[in-house]
């Protein structure tokens, strides 16, 4: 007969049913209703930008005050301002940042046949990579599979930055095996877009538009932000006004102002805010 094992199925489902209702509600943990609302005004791109473990662990750490308001980069200030009125705090918000590849040498060649696989990575770990330059873009586009927001393309084989779509989540800087990404603010206008550290007749071997290390960029700045060191230009951004002095007289053009570009597609920042954060007495008082 078949009521039996159906009569002691039926009790084991009621028991553990009842176990688990049990067990539920002696662990239960109150869920702070903030929780919610933080996880609706955050962007949902899980990038990992801010430093924990996707928008849910932002959102754990906001409540538990080892976040600050504005750490969401990709959301920038207006989640920003979101969240502090959801918290009721002051909130301090960041200076947008974005991707700068400090690379030109989109016409170098290969110093070998690579028919590994197709990745940067790869490439860099078969002796150095096939580059001619040991230090340039490797041109296999890891960065542009690790931006989770499109804001980079490969144009004629080379990646290019849209800045307009850039959040600064940092992505590109973890990707790219020979370091040539660097996060920096949008109103800073002027970078040495090469790394080599090779000396002037070994540059110029293999790509026109490397740094010489002439200091012609270093006579030119009149607010000592640029030196020569190991064979590069390297900016002080602490000091440097994006005068663009030192752009003007690169003789390779390795040293490029942005300003312009920036301008002419309107993405540059109000010339207001002078400072890599700015405090905004925003509260939940103040919001409303």
């Amino acid at each position: 007969m078949l009521v039996p094992p159906i009569m002691i199925l039926g009790g084991l489902g009621l028991l553990f049913g009842g176990g688990l209702y049990f067990f539920s509600r002696l662990f239960h943990v109150e869920q702070d209703p903030r929780l919610e609302e933080i996880l609706s005004a955050l962007p949902g791109a899980n990038c990992g930008a801010c430093g924990f473990p996707g928008c849910s662990g932002l959102a754990s750490a906001l409540l538990e005050g080892k976040a600050e308001a504005s750490a969401c980069l990709v959301g920038g200030e207006e989640v920003a301002l979101r969240i502090a009125k959801i918290l009721g705090v002051e909130v301090k918000v960041r200076e947008k940042q974005v991707a700068v590849l400090r690379c030109r040498g989109s016409v170098v060649e290969r110093r070998f046949d690579y028919t590994g696989i197709k990745t940067c990575m790869a490439a860099h770990a078969l002796a150095g990579g096939d580059l001619a330059c040991p230090w340039g873009c490797l041109r296999y586009g890891d960065c542009v599979l690790a931006c989770p927001f499109g804001a980079i393309k490969m144009i004629g084989g080379f990646p290019w930055v849209d800045e307009a779509k850039c959040t600064g989540c940092g992505n590109c800087v973890k990707a790219c095996p020979r370091g040539l990404f660097i996060l920096e603010l949008l109103q800073k206008t002027v970078h040495v877009l090469c790394r080599s550290r090779e000396k002037a007749k070994d540059v110029l071997k293999v790509c026109k538009v490397g740094c010489i290390a002439c200091g012609k960029c270093v006579e030119a700045c009149k607010f000592n932000a640029i030196h020569v060191n190991n064979y590069i230009a390297e900016i002080d951004y602490e000091k440097c006004t994006s005068c663009g002095a030192c752009a003007k007289v690169c003789p390779t053009h390795a040293i490029l102002n942005f300003r312009g570009e920036r301008k002419e597609r309107g993405i540059l920042p109000s010339p207001k805010r002078n400072t890599k954060e700015s405090v905004l007495s925003q509260t939940s008082e103040g919001m409303e």
